[in-house]
């Protein structure tokens, strides 16, 4: 959420990618990623979020990797996409979900919780819409960038009380760690999931991609890769 795409945030995307988990991923049919990766953003229409719904996510991603300086923004790579097609497609549902919950345990301890992230996402958008009508009198979407900055960071900082508007079980922090990594993942992954359109991020940030082999550059040492990415359905960038 900051004004430009600094070395720092690339560095850390950088970092990301290595970590992307796919094996959390649902896999898609052939024919399914064929349509994903050629999908322009503004024709798409949604499978899991409804249209309010919809102008959130599109807002939220929109902000948390903004188009601006070095680098493609969320919308650019078709993020919002990747988010609607994993909710859609059962994302969560090997998650262990039942009690005790402990909310302030570490991340390493998983999910802590009685929500599948498709509820998160439903409960999460609901409230802080709530919040910014509360403090705005309009929905999140319609917000300045300033604004919208600042009540994401205050869900991150758990600066909004979710408890007050009925929420008990879910604090806002949980939700937008969920939005947040949800949005590196759709940024990061292989195009077939829909978000990383055109492998734009993987571009620019110097990562290959799924290319099948190295062999010829292994011995080339303080040699640049000059190869730009390859995907996993065979297409380059």
């Amino acid at each position: 959420m900051t004004s430009k795409f600094s070395p720092s945030r690339r560095a850390v995307l950088a970092a990301t990618a290595a970590a992307v988990p796919l094996v959390s991923i649902p896999l898609l049919k052939e024919a399914q990623a064929d349509g994903l990766e050629g999908i322009e953003l503004q024709h798409y229409k949604p499978v899991f979020f409804n249209p309010a719904q919809w102008l959130f996510i599109l807002a939220a991603c929109d902000r948390l990797i903004p188009a601006e300086g070095r680098g493609p923004g969320a919308l650019e790579t078709n993020v919002p996409v990747f988010i609607d097609q994993q909710l859609h497609a059962g994302l969560g549902s090997d998650i262990y979900q039942q009690g005790p919950h402990q909310p302030d345990a570490p991340a390493t301890l998983g999910f802590q919780i009685p929500y599948a992230p498709q509820d998160v996402y439903r409960i999460g958008i609901t409230l802080t819409q709530q919040i910014s009508q509360q403090q705005h009198g309009k929905p999140f979407e319609q917000l300045d960038a300033k604004d919208k900055d600042a009540l994401l960071t205050a869900l991150q900082k758990n600066g909004v009380d979710f408890a007050a508007l009925g929420e008990k079980s879910m604090r806002p922090s949980q939700f937008f760690g969920q939005l947040l990594g949800d949005t590196k993942n759709g940024y990061l992954a292989d195009p077939m999931y829909g978000g990383n359109k055109d492998m734009k991020a993987w571009v620019a940030i110097g990562f290959p991609g799924a290319r099948a082999a190295y062999t010829e550059w292994v011995d080339q040492h303080n040699v640049k890769y000059p190869l730009g990415p390859v995907s996993l359905s065979g297409k380059r960038a």
